[in-house]
Parts: C-alpha cells; sequence; structure tokens
C-alpha cells in the first residue's frame, strides 16, 4: 500500500555509544537509530515493525543527525561526512563525528558518556507498507519503504503525539477498507451461490 509523505518519528532505546579515535582524539556516537523486525507498540492492540529493506532507497539521502530532532542542533550530515550510515541485518545503524566547537554537540558527548542519555529517534514519511489486522484483534503495520530523512539522539524517546494521531487515522481508514472487503466478498458469495441454486433447480 502506497501512503502518503507525512513526516513520521519513530523513537526507541537504544545502545548508543561513545569512543574517542586513538591517532586523533576524535570524538564518536553511534549505535543502532532503528532495528528491523521488531515490533514496536504504539498504542495498546497497534503494532508497527521495520522491514530489512525499508531504508534501501534512501540510506544515500542526505541525512542529518540532530538533538532532539531540533534542526538547529545538527550533530552531523551525510553530505559533509561526519554522518555514516548502513544497514546490516539488525538495523540501521550511525556512526557521528562530534564537532568539539559546537558545545551541545561536546556536551551530549559527555551526557552519553555517562550514561545520561542512551536513547534515539529517527524522522521519515512512509511511502509503502502493508496492513495486517490479526485474529487476536489486534493491528499490524509493516514499514516495506520509507524516506529518511534524519535521525535523533534524544532526551526522552516517545511517539509524537502528532505520530499517533496520524497512525489512529490509519486505523479507522484500514478498518474502513478491511469491512468494505469482507462486505464486497460476502456479495460475491451470495451473489454466487444464488446463481449456483437457480442452475441447479433448473436442472
Amino acid at each position: 500500500m502506497n501512503k502518503s509523505k507525512e513526516r513520521q518519528i519513530r523513537s526507541l532505546p537504544s545502545e548508543l555509544t561513545t569512543r574517542a579515535e586513538a591517532e586523533t582524539e576524535e570524538k564518536i556516537i553511534e549505535g543502532y537509530f532503528a532495528v528491523f523486525n521488531s515490533e514496536t507498540e504504539l498504542w495498546p492492540g497497534a503494532y508497527e515493525e521495520i522491514d530489512p529493506a525499508a531504508f534501501n532507497d534512501s540510506i544515500s539521502n542526505d541525512v542529518r543527525a540532530l538533538i532532539n530532532h531540533d534542526t538547529n542542533l545538527v550533530l552531523g550530515r551525510t553530505k559533509s561526512g561526519t554522518l555514516q550510515l548502513r544497514v546490516d541485518n539488525r538495523g540501521l545503524w550511525g556512526s557521528i563525528k562530534v564537532n568539539e566547537e559546537d558545545s551541545d554537540a561536546v556536551n551530549l558527548y559527555s551526557r552519553l558518556k555517562r550514561g545520561d542519555v542512551d536513547q534515539c529517534s529517527f524522522g521519515f514519511t512512509i511511502l509503502e507498507e502493508e496492513t495486517e489486522f490479526r485474529e487476536d484483534g489486534t493491528i499490524k503495520w509493516r514499514l516495506k519503504k520509507i524516506d529518511l530523512h534524519e535521525i535523533s539522539v534524544v532526551t526522552f524517546p516517545a511517539y509524537a503525539d502528532t505520530s499517533v494521531h496520524a497512525r489512529k487515522a490509519d486505523y479507522e481508514r484500514d478498518k474502513k477498507r478491511m469491512l468494505e472487503s469482507k462486505k464486497n466478498q460476502l456479495r460475491e458469495r451470495l451473489k454466487n451461490g444464488v446463481k449456483t441454486t437457480n442452475a441447479g433447480e433448473e436442472n
């Protein structure tokens, strides 16, 4: 299913780490900013997971690394080589070179090193996904293709209210489509059943 290009944010507890290059002593922040095939609960009964191929078409985008999704607090950028991204079997991994002349970046590095901050998010738009209404009454979306805009190191990872609101609108729309599809299938079965009955009576 193709999707509208509404910007979304997803967050997760991560294993972000800090290190300093031995030769240059350059400070690095790195870790996974998204994990594949792992269900995240958006609200009770609604789940989402990322397909391993979801980033394939956007991994080469000009992506920014931000602090708390603030476009004024840029940690790195793929275009300048200060942010490196790659996809492996586990998820989307990123490495950020800290600008030591940027006090916000240095302070964030210190907080990560102390363990005060260890969370992350990514901003994107959904291009393609699959929707599954499960027998237990829950729904799951599987993100098949997304357009990645930015990754962020965040203080409190949470689904933004706007993203949850958008997902709930998706839920209502998808549920309506599913019910319409079931009604159409029932009509077809009844129609074919009537035809079969009439044909049998004529014989």
